[in-house]
């Protein structure tokens, strides 16, 4: 077996040295991004915290009935957040949510449009699967290395590894939502004249729509599994307090402040699930 071994293919050599010629070479693009995603990120962290706690739970409960109609749904989020502020966790449930909507707006920005072009280009998207396949399979301890190199520590290079992580979910389920569409219907649009951008906003995309939510739904989770690991870079929320149960063997710590992780993922999907009638 020492042949094999002899001449050792170079893939982790070239992975750093892509990454020392961009750290040098595209620095203005990452500093560039980096002040835009923290700007974005201190917004909405400051709608969520400057009001009173209170008026951020009715404005949830409202989006909820309104997306739901379903009173039971709604009081269910009005008291899993009572049950925050009773933990004494609002301050870190805000950070997450920040981190979570921050991955959402980049996730669906990117991936819906994404979804959309490869689901008209069966090619794009063949030669695109593996791409994907290895952004959900890589262990995503190994997005926070170059995270860090681009980003440095804070909330950025938290949000940066979670979208690497996120953004195969929504372009896989908008691909999937466009390529279902009933041959019958787009040939009923073809036949009364509609050009193709009509049948992506008046066929596609509508009957799409449930698949499109679905990835959200997904984008949420997916995120939401991922403030642990952003905290380890830096990234404030509900995982700093597993970080430091973590590093005390602080049991109660740790199932408190996972167990609000739960109440929070529960919620959230509860708030934007749909179902088809």
């Amino acid at each position: 077996m020492e042949w094999l071994t002899e001449t050792k293919i170079p893939v982790g050599r070239t992975a750093g040295e892509l990454f020392d010629w961009l750290q040098t070479n595209g620095g203005w693009f990452f500093w560039t991004l980096s002040d835009a995603l923290e700007w974005m990120i201190d917004a909405i962290l400051l709608v969520l915290q400057w009001p009173h706690p209170l008026a951020i739970v009715a404005v949830f409960a409202g989006l909820t009935y309104a997306l739901q109609r379903n009173w039971k749904t709604t009081a269910f989020i009005v008291v899993g957040f009572l049950f925050i502020l009773n933990q004494g966790y609002w301050e870190e449930t805000t950070e997450s949510l920040t981190l979570v909507l921050s991955a959402c707006v980049v996730c669906m920005g990117v991936g819906v449009p994404i979804g959309i072009a490869v689901a008209h280009r069966p090619r794009f998207y063949r030669v695109m699967r593996p791409v994907l396949d290895l952004m959900q399979t890589l262990p995503t301890f190994v997005y926070l290395i170059p995270a860090i190199v681009f980003f440095g520590i804070g909330m950025v290079p938290g949000l940066i590894a979670t979208v690497i992580f996120v953004v195969p979910a929504p372009i896989r389920l908008t691909h999937l939502g466009v390529v279902s569409t009933p041959t019958h219907l787009l040939e009923a649009a073809e036949a009364f004249g509609a050009t193709p951008s009509q049948k992506l906003w008046k066929v596609e995309l509508p009957y799409a729509f449930p698949q499109i939510m679905a990835g959200l739904n997904q984008t949420i989770m997916l995120s939401l599994s991922m403030v642990v690991i952003a905290a380890l870079v830096g990234a404030d929320g509900l995982g700093v307090p597993v970080v430091r149960a973590l590093n005390q063997v602080n049991t109660a710590l740790g199932f408190e402040s996972g167990f609000i992780i739960v109440v929070v993922a529960i919620m959230l999907d509860r708030m934007l699930r749909v179902t088809k009638e």
